[in-house]
């Protein structure tokens, strides 16, 4: 037994560190609380919402931020234990561990949904193409590029087979469909 108890003293000295879990759809808070239940560090970033309900009832609504995600804080002895929950689907995973997200992330994920109205929007990556869809260019397709802390968007005109390049707002593009042409 004492080598039980010195292993439980062993696993309560490791670090604890943020993870992203992977969590069945519309299961979010509902793990969440059960984590918590079990005096599990949990963080569920939610947005407000307005849903009109079938019969025409307006409502507000908290939504996950990142539908299917929820962060939690264990040691990594904890995973084991986090991946036994019902509706936890696996950890997010940049290689073959689980990637650990840093405090400060969690921290200014918390400040921007506590006290900014943070809303969720489509992952863009440099390269990416993109279709423009507020301002004075608003239905062109271009490619995303970036310059330091700005957004640019590459528009080719193929019959000339020349581009021009135009700062943009990262609000006022959108991930662009496969197999989609201006």
């Amino acid at each position: 037994m004492a080598a039980d108890g010195d292993r439980l003293i062993a696993c309560s000295d490791m670090p604890l560190n943020w993870y992203a879990l992977h969590i069945r759809s519309r299961h979010e808070k509902r793990v969440a609380e059960r984590l918590t239940s079990e005096s599990m560090e949990t963080f569920l970033p939610l947005h407000r919402s307005r849903n009109t309900w079938k019969n025409g009832v307006h409502v507000n609504v908290d939504i996950p931020l990142f539908p299917c995600y929820l962060f939690a804080r264990a040691s990594i002895h904890d995973r084991l234990r986090l991946l036994q929950h019902p509706g936890v689907l696996g950890l997010a995973a940049s290689s073959a561990r689980p990637t650990v997200i840093p405090d400060e992330e969690i921290s200014i994920l918390r400040t921007a949904t506590e006290s900014l109205k943070a809303e969720p929007h489509p992952y863009l990556n440099n390269g990416d193409a993109v279709r423009i869809v507020a301002g004075p260019l608003a239905g062109m397709s271009g490619i995303l590029t970036r310059r330091k802390q700005e957004y640019r968007v590459v528009l080719s005109i193929e019959a000339i087979m020349r581009s021009i390049v135009v700062e943009v707002s990262e609000f006022d593009v959108e991930p662009q469909e496969k197999g989609v042409t201006a």
